[in-house]
Order: C-alpha cells, then structure tokens, then sequence
C-alpha cells in the first residue's frame, strides 16, 4: 500500500474530485462519493477485493447506525408538515424568541440536544423544526442550517456524556468533572462563532425552504395543539437524554432492569419510532390516506439522504483503511507546539477521515504519552488537552463526514453552498475554539 507524503496527494484529489463533480458537472454525489471512495483505494494500492469489502462496510456500517434514524426523522417531519404541526411550532417558538432571534434560538437549542444526543440524529430530529421556523421568519436554510449544525457540533466535540470527549478524557487521564466544566465554558465562544458565521456569512446564500407552511386563514385555524406538535420532537431528545444519565460511569438509576429499560427507550432507533406513533395523534383521521401515505411519502424522502449518507460512509470508511490518518498523526507529534499539538493532530484526522469520534480517540492516544515531555501533566491541563483535542475534531467536516451530507440534504443545500456554509463555519469554529483554549492554558497551566 501507499505511504508517505503521497497518501496526502491522494486525499486532495480525492477533495478536488468530489468538489468539481458535484459542483461543476452537476453528478449526483450519490455516484460521486461511491466513485472518489474507490479510487482513493485503489490509488493507495489496496488488494482490490478490499477496496471492495471496505467501500460496501463502510456504506453499510454508517446506515446501521443512523439509517433508521433518519428514516424514521423524516416520516415524523412529513407527518408534522402534513399535519400543520410545523405551523404550530413555529408560531410557538416566534412567539417566544421573536423573529430576529431565531437563529440563535436553534443554536442554542441545537448545543443542549448534542450533549446527550450525537449530532446527525438531532439534527435529524430538529430538522423539520428548523425548516419551519426559516419559512416562517422567511430567513435563509443557509443561515438555519449552519446555526443548528454548528450549535450540535460545539457541544458534540467538547461536553461529555457524548462518547468522543468521554473516550479522549479517559485515555489522557483526565478528570471528567473539569473536563465537563472546560467543556461547558469552551463550547460558548464555539457556539457564538458558528451562530455568527450562518448570520453574516451563509445568510449571502439564499436556500428556500423546502417545507409546505401556509399561513393562518379564515380556513386554517383549526391547527394542532403545541404539545402534540412537540411531543413527536421532545419525547424522543428526553429518552434519549435519559439513557445518556443512565450509561454515566455514576450508575444514577443503578444496573438493574430499570437501567436496561432506559437505554432500550433511549436508544435513536427506538425513541425515533416512539416519535412516529407520537405524530400519528396529528393524522386528521385513522384512515389509509393518512397512515400509509403520509408515511409513504416520508419513507420517499428519506430515500436520497440514506443514499448519499451511506455513499459518504463508504468514502469515509476508505480513508479510515488507508495509512492517512497515522501518517498525519505520527508526522504532526515529532514537533512540539503544546496546546496546539492535539488540535492540529486532531484537526488533520477529522479532515482525513471524516469521524470527530474517532478524531478525538485516536488523538488522545498519540499525545497521552507526550503529556509529560509538553509540560501538560497538571488535571486542569489534561482538560484542556481534551478541549484542544475537540476543537479539532470538528475541523473541518467536509464530504467524508456523514454529518456533512445530513447537514447539506435536510437542508436542501448543494454541495457548493453546503462547503461555502457548513464546512467554513466547522473551519471557523475550531479555530475560535483553540485560541480560547490557548487563553486558558496561559491562566490555568
């Protein structure tokens, strides 16, 4: 196989096609992405039969973690928008924040759902919300997207109970109520950048919204309460969060069948589907019209983001086989910069293979033997070693993360506008974040 510097040729390539294919010659990036991901290995000189193996794996492995999710995401948003339950909704939320300040409220909506949830699946679950709520105050997808995606990203890379910062603390040796504190404070500065990239940046980009929400008539108040409106929304974040409680190492509700009972409740697939007999209360009727072809339709909706999101898995699996990731890590840890070491090992992982998950992991486990020759051994330093090591991991999710392609199809963004939005502001966002990480390493180590 390939090594050395060529493998960095390769990934750039691999960028450059993806890029100029979607972008230029208008190909479906279903085709696009299953394309670069087999030449990736076959130019890195993989035995062909396992760049086979590992591009139908990987495309397998990604929608058996969120392909139901957004199957059933999708059906819940188009029972919702059928129903009018996302007119509800929105006048509910405006009613609240006000229509100046509905992108930050998805934001900050979006930082307190990723702290238990992982961000695909709540952006999933807050997708036809935020469609809603951008046709009703008429602001841009763009601007919406970006301010729900980065508001999930901050919190999903530096708060635990989500996995990644959890795995990097324990592998460094970090105390994981500092790291929580840090977490709480640097994920601020990485919420506010990316809110202010999608309002003064991708607002430039006017996205439609692609959901039905009339107006209120003479002939349409008879609309859907708020709380049956919410419910197919909440109740899953709430069973979700509530298995996230029960999985703490602090065992709140014990290891009995009770815990058992939470974490089945609780996991995506299954509080997603308890969301879709939730948004059966807004059917007009228990008729076949309603209950299959609602559900029908959501089910066709669902078809090209499962595509495109697995085709993404699959170029993101093929990475992850090649020699990039260790490669970048081994070349990046001779060269002692400190703070600034985990995030630029990090920063370069999450660009080559696509996962802030395994980003943060593999990171943590290259620098936690380094911790003691880069002077960052005190238990405030290994938190800020994490912090440094999540910011990045989210830099920069590109077309090899599935979350790009959840972030981009939900929000009827092309691939375009998806880098010049999402992509920029998660570049945006890291480098906002190690420089505050850098301000408390000076106060605090």
């Amino acid at each position: 196989m390939v090594s050395g510097p060529l493998l960095l040729i390769i990934l750039i390539l691999s960028i450059v096609f993806i890029i100029y294919m979607t972008a230029r010659l208008k190909m479906h990036a279903f085709l696009v992405l299953l394309l670069a991901a087999f030449g990736v290995g076959v130019l890195a000189k993989m035995p062909l039969l396992e760049v086979i193996k590992t591009v139908t794996d990987g495309f397998g492995g990604i929608l058996s973690y969120i392909g139901i999710v957004i199957i059933a995401g999708t059906i819940i948003g188009t029972l919702l928008e059928k129903s009018k339950g996302t007119l509800t909704m929105a006048n509910t939320v405006l009613k609240i924040v006000g229509k100046t300040r509905t992108a930050l409220a998805m934001s900050l909506t979006g930082a307190v759902v990723s702290i238990p949830v992982f961000c695909d699946s709540g952006f999933v679950i807050l997708s036809s919300l935020n469609k809603s709520l951008a046709k009703k105050a008429k602001i841009s997808m763009a601007t919406m997207a970006v301010a729900l995606s980065t508001g999930l990203y901050a919190t999903h890379t530096l708060v635990p109970p989500t996995p990644g910062p959890i795995a990097a603390a324990g592998t460094i040796g970090a105390d994981l109520g500092l790291v929580i504190m840090f977490g709480v404070v640097t994920a601020i500065p990485a919420i506010l950048a990316g809110y202010f990239w999608a309002t003064k940046f991708s607002s430039r980009y006017w996205v439609d919204s692609d959901i039905d929400i009339e107006v209120e008539t003479e002939e349409n108040k008879l609309l859907p309460k708020a709380l049956d409106s919410f419910a197919p929304i909440l109740i899953p974040i709430i069973l979700i969060t509530l298995k996230s409680i029960a999985d703490f190492p602090a065992n709140i509700f014990g290891t009995g069948w009770f815990r058992t009972f939470l974490d089945f409740i609780g996991d995506p697939t299954v509080a997603l589907i308890i969301g879709i007999f939730l948004a059966f209360r807004l059917l007009p009727s228990w008729d076949k019209k309603y209950i299959n072809g609602w559900v029908g339709e959501g089910l066709k909706n669902a078809a090209t983001i499962i595509m495109i999101t697995g085709a993404g898995g699959a170029f993101g699996s093929i990475l992850s086989a090649t020699p990039i990731g260790d490669y970048l890590g081994e070349t990046l840890a001779t060269y002692h910069l400190g703070i600034f070491l985990p995030f630029i090992i990090a920063a370069a992982l999450k660009t080559a293979q696509g996962s802030s998950t395994v980003a943060l992991i593999t990171t943590s486990a290259l620098v936690a033997p380094l911790l003691p020759a880069l002077g960052l051994v005190s238990p405030a330093a290994k938190a800020l070693v994490v912090m440094a090591t999540g910011a990045g991991a989210m830099t920069i999710s590109h077309a090899n993360d599935s979350y790009f392609w959840v972030v981009s199809q939900f929000s009827n963004l092309d691939t375009t506008t998806a880098y010049k939005t999402h992509s920029m502001a998660t570049l945006v966002q890291g480098l906002v974040t190690i420089i505050f990480v850098a301000i408390l390493a000076l106060i605090f180590v």
